[in-house]
């Protein structure tokens, strides 16, 4: 159990360490170009999902934040079973890392409204006199990884978005979300092995007792 305890513990320091900074030293929509104009630190904040997603009004904010507690339990005692049972390390890690994000995200959206400031105009203030920018459960989520690599127009020609403007990549991210990603990705890319290793201990287990009870 200790592999996945570190891999968690250090994705939620990294998450929380560069969400912190970021809040405490940008007001929304302010921006740092990293390098030239395709990868730009721009401090947003969004109320839903990963990569700003969002379900809408408080009683959407409310649902998904509990969604994400229970979401965020089922993974905790999945993790759990499949270190009980030495399942295979990489699955694990995969887990790992989909777990550590889904609760550096939750951390944002259950404490950041009751411990910060509103951050437009500002630079949010930690813990104000006033009280935060929302109540438990309510908070939005920090998110600062833009990388706008393609920039242009649909050609006239084009379906539904002719002449329209895009964007290559659009959405703004966190380190958890990418977490989140590298984590879902790793898990397609090899489920094969994840999930063909796991087929076969389940059809060996009825054979080896079959074996037994004849023998027997």
């Amino acid at each position: 159990m200790r592999k996945p305890l570190i891999i968690i513990f250090v994705i939620l320091l990294i998450d929380q360490l560069i969400k912190l900074y970021v809040k405490t030293h940008f007001f929304l929509g302010e921006e740092v170009h990293v390098a030239g104009n395709w990868f730009i630190i721009h401090f947003t904040e969004n109320n839903g999902m990963a990569y700003g997603i969002e379900f809408g009004g408080n009683f959407g904010k409310l649902f998904l934040s509990v969604f994400r507690i229970v979401f965020v339990a089922g993974i905790a005692w999945y993790l759990w079973k499949l270190t009980k049972e030495k399942g295979d390390t990489l699955y694990i890690i995969c887990i790992s890392l989909i777990f550590s994000g889904a609760v550096g995200n939750i951390i944002d959206s259950v404490f950041y409204g009751v411990i910060f400031s509103d951050s437009n105009f500002e630079v949010a203030r930690f813990m104000p006199e006033e009280g935060g920018y929302s109540s438990f459960l309510h908070g939005k989520v920090v998110d600062m990884f833009y990388f706008p690599i393609i920039e242009g127009h649909f050609p006239d020609w084009f379906p539904f978005w002719g002449s329209e403007e895009f964007i290559f990549f659009r959405p703004v991210f966190n380190f958890a979300d990418a977490s989140i990603s590298i984590g879902v990705a790793m898990i397609l890319l090899f489920q094969k092995r994840f999930f063909d290793e796991r087929k076969e201990v389940v059809m060996e287990e009825p054979a080896v007792a079959a074996s037994e009870n004849k023998e027997g």
